[in-house]
């Protein structure tokens, strides 16, 4: 893979990202904090590679790593199978500093498959055969590097946090994904999802982008369970892009 300029300036601002966070403390029901930029590095940064240096037509923002996708392989909604075979970004995966024994990290060996990146990664595969079609105008990030796990093992997103953690969480995060939007220059910067076409509304606020939103593909959502490919592609298309299918 061909080292580009835009990749080696979000391979800096990801390490600066991974650095920030892992400063940070979380209190109860959060036990367990996992940061797969530190982890799962070497895949997370093969995955920038991708990232084209022309502006590009739209990046794709989720929330923050699901525990069968990104915690596995690095990857923004990194199902494992996709990760591995289709974008072949599979590399050594180590262990979270401390990890919970009811959320393995397993990498790239992991059996379980995370529905919300099967799904908007399928949808991406079906529309643009090749990883490499797809990057010349598109991106995908998440807004949080972070999983939040409770004894229980269940997941907490970031914004059901206590409100000083979210606000200091939330300054970092912001802050590199403007970085991340400057970067890469693109027309569109679309929400996976409410939560993060909210961030993106704060975040590219006096910048020269537009901000949309996309149903997030979550099997919790009634609305993504019918058909969320063909829902997708009519939001995406109401609102401007050009996206094949």
């Amino acid at each position: 893979m061909v080292v580009r300029s835009t990749s080696a300036s979000l391979v800096r601002i990801s390490r600066r990202l991974s650095k920030d966070v892992d400063r940070l403390s979380f209190s109860w029901p959060v036990t367990h904090v996992y940061n797969p930029l530190v982890y799962a590095r070497r895949s997370h940064e093969k995955f920038l590679g991708f990232a084209s240096d022309g502006p590009v037509e739209a990046i794709f923002v989720g929330m923050n790593p699901g525990p069968w996708g990104m915690v596995q392989t690095g990857v923004p909604f990194g199902e494992v199978t996709v990760s591995r075979d289709w974008l072949d970004v599979a590399a050594r995966v180590d262990k979270p500093a401390t990890e919970h024994p009811k959320r393995p990290v397993s990498g790239f060996d992991c059996p379980r498959s995370e529905v919300s990146g099967r799904r908007i990664w399928g949808w991406v595969r079906e529309g643009f055969g090749t990883p490499e079609s797809f990057f010349e105008q598109f991106f995908m990030v998440n807004y949080c590097p972070l999983a939040f796990l409770e004894e229980t093992g269940r997941n907490r997103t970031p914004d059901k946090l206590p409100a000083g953690e979210r606000e200091v969480l939330f300054a970092i995060c912001d802050a590199a994904l403007r970085e991340t939007v400057l970067a890469m220059n693109p027309r569109w910067v679309i929400g996976v999802g409410a939560f993060a076409e909210a961030r993106l509304r704060i975040v590219c606020d006096g910048l020269d982008v537009a901000v949309a939103r996309i149903l997030h593909p979550s099997p919790a959502s009634p609305a993504a369970n019918r058909d969320w490919a063909g829902e997708a592609t009519k939001q995406i298309r109401a609102i401007g892009v050009d996206w094949p299918g």
